[in-house]
């Protein structure tokens, strides 16, 4: 579960953000609808330790009965998806998923990789050239590499939205059975209502 408690955001002297409260249970998706600039996208990078440095904040933010507001971001246990997939163009499919790996699971990464490709109706897409993978295919590998890392959280800041709409449609449904199968909290930052992956939205300004 993750639960944000008087939670203030601040880029210089402007207030974003004041007294926000957010609780998001196992397996539940909130969507966080807002104007441009409204601080959703600080938000996300507040709970994943990634913060740029002319914002401050304060307040609770507690994931799995840990705080982890002052834990550095590889301490955190935080997913992130961004609108661009942000995959490594210089490492095969394969080496992009290992990469998330734990240690302790380098030496099963060959069959863990190969499970989570077949999931994602990608078998057999180990060596390819991420070059030559089309948006829907990057779109996939980046939820997978994300999600082989074993995240308490996961965040998406409008990751839909680069994506032509047959599309959208279907990897909006991968991402929440992939959420729902792992049973972790996530938020999801977006100015279209569509991109809501449960029924309900939180309008955050």
């Amino acid at each position: 579960m993750l639960l944000i408690d008087d939670f203030n955001l601040y880029l210089a002297k402007q207030v974003l953000l004041s007294g926000f409260h957010l609780r998001v249970e196992r397996g539940e998706i909130v969507t966080l609808m807002g104007p441009s600039g409204c601080g959703k996208s600080s938000l996300l990078a507040a709970i994943a330790g990634t913060l740029d440095g002319n914002f401050t904040c304060s307040g609770t933010i507690q994931l799995a009965n840990r705080e982890i507001s002052k834990l550095p971001q590889a301490q955190r246990r935080v997913g992130m998806l961004f609108q661009d997939d942000l995959l490594f163009p210089h490492f095969n499919v394969a080496q992009n998923l290992q990469f998330a790996l734990a240690q302790r699971e380098q030496a099963s990464a060959s069959s863990i990789i190969a499970q989570a490709l077949a999931d994602a109706g990608m078998a057999g897409y180990q060596q390819r050239d991420v070059a030559s993978l089309s948006g829907g295919q990057r779109a996939r590998i980046s939820v997978l590499r994300s999600l082989l890392a074993q995240p308490q959280l996961l965040l998406l800041d409008e990751p839909f939205s680069k994506l032509d709409t047959p599309l959208r449609q279907q990897f909006r449904q991968f991402v929440k059975d992939k959420i729902e199968a792992l049973n972790i909290p996530a938020i999801v930052v977006t100015h279209d209502v569509e991109d809501c992956l449960q029924a309900s939205a939180l309008q955050i300004f």
